[in-house]
């Protein structure tokens, strides 16, 4: 090739840096025998239900298991990466009842709804770290989840990117009714009382709060004696009924 050649020669586009995420580089192939990610993932997952992501580091996790944290950084590269897999952990306890027939989509995706909103009260952590999880989105938990949730949105008869939009509709109305949920709990958790000792407690409080407030304190006064738990399923129950109104209003006059 000659110099003039050289010269007219494009130059080679510079090199994208790879996406820090567990999902995106190669896993190893060979791993310490006496210490292997799933045994990683589910002493986090342990030691984030016990205590909290606030708890979690690689140093704690790896005294916690009796191992280095050197040990760790042989499967999980950081903590960040220790977050996405303990996240698509947890996603795999969800249930997402399979529908044949195209009028069962609703019931089935409010069980997967209740489902999701279950796991992240057993993992109050989850909603907390949500953010944090640019990826999430490629673990396989979670990838299988969305494939059966997408599969029930277009049985009930959403071509095939409205639903998607549907789905997320439904995903992001349980995500933001647990968070403010969870940390509930996980209050309540730190106080030692169970739940209808925390909120009796608060009573004068929230009666101080109430004043000047008439249609608030309406309401308070209607749920006095009820039982707690049944009122948190019912609120989620009903914002999520009312989402699914609005998506079969959309199929019917798509």
């Amino acid at each position: 090739m000659s110099a003039d050649e050289q010269q007219q020669s494009p130059a080679a586009p510079p090199a994208v840096p790879p996406v820090p995420s567990v999902w995106t580089r190669p896993r190893r192939r060979k791993e310490q025998p006496a210490l292997s990610r799933e045994q990683i993932v589910a002493a986090a997952v342990r030691l984030l239900d016990e205590e909290g992501i606030e708890a979690l580091s690689m140093r704690k996790l790896g005294t916690g298991m009796g191992a280095a944290a050197t040990s760790l950084y042989r499967h999980v590269a950081n903590k960040d990466e220790l977050i996405e897999l303990v996240v698509d952990e947890v996603y795999g306890e969800l249930t997402v009842p399979r529908a044949e027939d195209p009028a069962g989509w609703r019931a089935a995706v409010a069980d997967s709804a209740h489902s999701l909103r279950a796991m992240a009260l057993r993992h109050p952590w989850v909603s907390s770290v949500l953010g944090q999880v640019g990826l999430a989105y490629l673990g396989p938990n979670l990838m299988d989840m969305s494939e059966r949730l997408l599969a029930l949105f277009q049985l009930a008869g959403f071509p095939a990117g409205e639903a998607e939009l549907a789905m997320k509709a439904v995903i992001s109305y349980v995500v933001g009714a647990t968070t403010s949920e969870a940390a509930y709990l996980s209050l309540l958790a730190r106080s030692g009382h169970d739940e209808s000792q925390w909120l009796e407690s608060l009573r004068p409080a929230a009666e101080q709060a109430l004043d000047g407030h008439p249609l608030l304190a309406e309401g308070h006064a209607a749920q006095e004696g009820r039982d707690p738990r049944r009122m948190r399923e019912e609120n989620f129950d009903y914002g999520l009924q009312r989402v699914l109104d609005g998506l079969g209003v959309r199929l019917a006059h798509g």
